[in-house]
């Protein structure tokens, strides 16, 4: 599977030197064309693009949340974690770096931490609200440093900000984050920071640097202001109306949907990924790990809040992956929600999210379609970085 306008090849083959894909087509054709290359024979196995998982919480929240670390230690939960997400099959990770009260660090002492890791990582430079009853803001400037709600909206911080983001992740909270918290410690979850005139010069000064920007976004009023201020890429948008879909639709907007949770609303049903998808919405899947699963979402498997990572892509993925294929969508067009698409927004769509010459050679061998036809990790039986094996369960 290519994921690209040459589809699925059965009886393909894919031919890889120095890192990258230099043809594909069918193997009687390629194996006449490359005879000196090394065969690596998968024949009872699918072949697809790795995958892209471009929101998460994984460096900076995440290994706290899961291990006993000190400042000293964090980045050995980091790396743990990204094993982790490298042996589900994901081979690029978009992460939002918040600023955190317990860790303080930069986004350069992150990307030191995960040189030489066999992974892509695109680092999204944010500002957070989290709704406790006494509202914490922080950014990913200003660090393990609290701020005030007005801060948010200084003209050089955002600058700054804007600066270091590299792709429109969670750029600004229009909406206070739950976070990974407990209903009960974040009353305020939901409420707009903004205001609309505030909203409109972050997006400017984005947009005057060459930026696009991202925001985390959910419910009617708060998605409304996001469109019209000119924001590019809506993560979350849970609880967006047909009307909101229609004007996101028409002004090019991307959205990030995830299923498992991120807001104070219900997240994506498979119905409303179908419904962004049928509109022309260019959709990602996102997990938003660490994260606890929202209670009562029939088409979540969890049956309590512990956190939930990156080995869950293709899980919480595959009501919707088999919602689109039921109402006609190919296996191709339904796969880049979880490949093409995120690539696309982390701007990497160059480079990988399908299987094109002149691309990455990150790919899987699988028992099956990714999130389609398997959601067990296990499932997944090599996975390919640049063209060198990282991964292998055979």
């Amino acid at each position: 599977m290519t994921v690209s306008p040459a589809g699925t090849i059965q009886d393909g083959a894919m031919a890889v030197c120095d890192g990258k894909v230099i043809d594909v087509g069918k193997w009687k054709n390629l194996r006449n064309r490359y005879p000196d290359l090394t065969l690596h024979d998968c024949s009872d196995y699918v072949i697809t693009p790795s995958l892209v998982d471009c929101h998460t919480h994984l460096l900076e929240f995440a290994p706290s949340s899961l291990y006993p670390v000190t400042p000293e230690t964090h980045f050995l939960g980091g790396k743990a974690i990204l094993l982790d997400a490298l042996s589900s099959g994901i081979t690029a990770l978009g992460e939002q770096v918040c600023g955190h009260h317990l860790c303080d660090f930069s986004i350069a002492d992150y990307k030191n931490a995960i040189q030489g890791l066999p992974l892509d990582v695109t680092f999204a430079a944010t500002s957070i609200s989290i709704g406790f009853k006494q509202m914490a803001h922080f950014t990913s400037i200003t660090q393990s440093k609290p701020v005030s709600q007005s801060t948010l909206s200084d003209p050089e911080l955002v600058k700054k900000i804007a600066e270091k983001s590299e792709f429109p992740g969670e750029n600004i909270f229009i909406n206070a984050t739950p976070a990974n918290f407990t209903s009960d410690q974040v009353p305020r979850a939901g409420e707009i920071i903004y205001t609309f005139e505030e909203l409109k010069r972050i997006s400017d000064i984005y947009h005057q640097a060459g930026k696009k920007i991202g925001a985390h976004v959910a419910g009617e009023e708060g998605i409304s202001m996001a469109l019209k201020a000119g924001i590019d890429v809506l993560h979350h948008a849970h609880g967006i109306t047909e009307e909101l879909m229609q004007k996101a639709a028409t002004h090019g907007i991307s959205i990030v949907a995830t299923p498992m949770g991120g807001t104070h609303l219900e997240p994506n049903s498979p119905e409303n990924i179908l419904a962004l998808v049928q509109k022309n919405i260019p959709v990602s899947i996102a997990t938003d790990s660490y994260l606890p699963p929202y209670q009562g979402a029939s088409w979540l498997p969890f049956t309590d809040n512990a956190l939930q990572g990156p080995d869950v892509l293709m899980l919480i993925a595959h009501p919707a992956m088999k919602l689109l294929e039921e109402h006609g969508y190919d296996e191709n067009a339904t796969l880049a929600l979880l490949t093409a698409n995120p690539a696309k927004i982390m701007g990497k769509e160059g480079r990988y999210g399908g299987l094109v010459p002149g691309m990455e050679a990150n790919y899987l061998v699988a028992e099956g379609v990714p999130g389609l036809e398997i959601t067990e990790v296990e499932q997944i039986k090599e996975v390919f970085f640049r063209g060198v094996k990282v991964v292998q369960r055979l």
